[in-house]
This record gives C-alpha cells, sequence and structure tokens, in this order.
C-alpha cells in the first residue's frame, strides 16, 4: 500500500496554498509534517484524506487516482482526525467513537461484537472508557479531542491521517498520546502526522518532512533534516543541535 502526490497543487478559493509537491508517504514510519504556520501541512493533509480536490497534479493510493476510489473503500484504508471538530449536541461519548466503525456497517448499521471489541479497545488506549456515558458537549477541549482520536482509530485502517492531534492536551496526554502513535505504528500502521513541536516530532517521529511556502524544502530522517541551517531559514530560529539525552535524538535548544 502506498500515498503519494504527483505534482499537487492544492489551496481555497482558487489560491493554491500547496505548490505542484512530489511525495510518496513512506510506507510503515511514523511521518512528521512541519513548518511554519500557514505554510501548507494542514492543507496537503487534507488532499491526501480527499477532503480538498487538487488544483492541479493528483493524489494516488496504491497506484490510483484518489478521486477514482469509492468512499466506503478509502475510508476503510485512510482515516483523518481533523485539526479542529464541531461538538456534537446530545451524543454520548461511546456512540460517537462507534461512528468510527460506519464504513465497515453504514452510518446507521448495528454494532456487532467485532467491532464493539474495537471499540472498546480504542477507548481504554485513549483513556476515556470512563467517560464513556458522558454527553462530548460537557467534556474538556483535551477530553474531546481524545474521543476524536478513538472514534478516528476505530475505522482501524493501515493509515492515519492526524492534523495536530496534541492540540488541547495537556503535556501528560501529550506523552501518552505520542507513545500509543508509537504502539500502533509497531502494529504496522503507517501515521502522518501534523506537529508544531519540533523536539516531539524528531524524538517519537522517523520521518520528517518540512514546508515552507507550500513546498517541500526537506524531508528525511530527524538526524538529517534537524540542522541548524534549517531552523534558521525555514523557522527563522538561532538555535543549537543537541542530542536528547534519554532518548539519544536530535533536539533544538534556542539561543
Amino acid at each position: 500500500m502506498s500515498l503519494s502526490t504527483h505534482n499537487l497543487s492544492v489551496g481555497y478559493h482558487d489560491i493554491a496554498i500547496v505548490k505542484q509537491v512530489d511525495l510518496t508517504i513512506p510506507k510503515g514510519k511514523i511521518i512528521a509534517l512541519l513548518g511554519p504556520n500557514g505554510c501548507g501541512k494542514s492543507t496537503l493533509l487534507k488532499a491526501m484524506a480527499r477532503i480538498l480536490s487538487p488544483m492541479e497534479g493528483q493524489v494516488h493510493w496504491q497506484g490510483k487516482n484518489l478521486h477514482g476510489i469509492a468512499s466506503k473503500k478509502l475510508a476503510q484504508q485512510l482515516a483523518l482526525l481533523p485539526q479542529t471538530q464541531p461538538i456534537p449536541a446530545g451524543i454520548k461519548v461511546k456512540d460517537l467513537v462507534a461512528y468510527g466503525r460506519s464504513p465497515y456497517n453504514g452510518f446507521w448499521g448495528r454494532i456487532n461484537k467485532d467491532d464493539q471489541e474495537i471499540i472498546d479497545k480504542v477507548m481504554e488506549e485513549t483513556g476515556i472508557t470512563e467517560l464513556a456515558d458522558q454527553l462530548v458537549s460537557e467534556l474538556s477541549g483535551g477530553q474531546r479531542q481524545r474521543v476524536w482520536l478513538a472514534m478516528t482509530l476505530a475505522q482501524d485502517t493501515p493509515y492515519l491521517l492526524l492534523d495536530e492531534p496534541t492540540t488541547y492536551m495537556d503535556l501528560s496526554h501529550q506523552v501518552e498520546l505520542m507513545h500509543l502513535l508509537r504502539k500502533l505504528n509497531l502494529q504496522g500502521k503507517t501515521i502522518i502526522t501534523v506537529l508544531h513541536d519540533i523536539n516531539q516530532a524528531a524524538r517519537y517521529c522517523d520521518h520528517l518532512i518540512v514546508m515552507k511556502q507550500g513546498e517541500i524544502i526537506t524531508q528525511g530522517s530527524p538526524e538529517s533534516v534537524l540542522t541548524q541551517t534549517m531552523l534558521k531559514d525555514v523557522f527563522s530560529l538561532d538555535a543549537q543541535i543537541h542530542q536528547d539525552p534519554i532518548a539519544k535524538t536530535p533536539m533544538c535548544v534556542v539561543e
């Protein structure tokens, strides 16, 4: 299975945000999309999830144009957690998470035993089991983010696309999430995530893709990508690169 873009330009209101990007997502890795605000990270992710249509070029899944694949089939392969979600009224946590199974049984389909096992598993993994009977609208921002993540994981897809998944989470839950992503990756999932914390990305991700003004500036392992020159050119940061004393990964320290 593979996900790739070919001469992809995409944006909003006839203004291209992502410009002629050629990219092949490495299978079986945790990939971070990095870059300044407005550089096109979320736009690129949405295009790869078929939320946005290309202005030019194509997105391919397994060598086929993404826009030619049946929606239900695609939803069994790619799952997207958007940056922001509406706050649904009158729905319980357990019911929202169960919607993640809709690509397999229809939106109003019955939940079978296998579905319920997956739902219970992802609720436990995201730490929301005790919230099962609460209304989503009554939860804190961090709790709601974990509920939406659980619904995304309930799709049980080989590829996960996460747009700033740590939004609203306190530090401990951010660490738990990144450890969960590692666990899912070891189980065979390819994970593409937009992150703002460069050191977090370098510590937990295998492959970094750095964007600026709609273009890919560099990509590769954290060791090859995280350099003083890149930080200055892309983020306008004067920083030193040191080794994380625990993870042994590169980390930047702002001067």
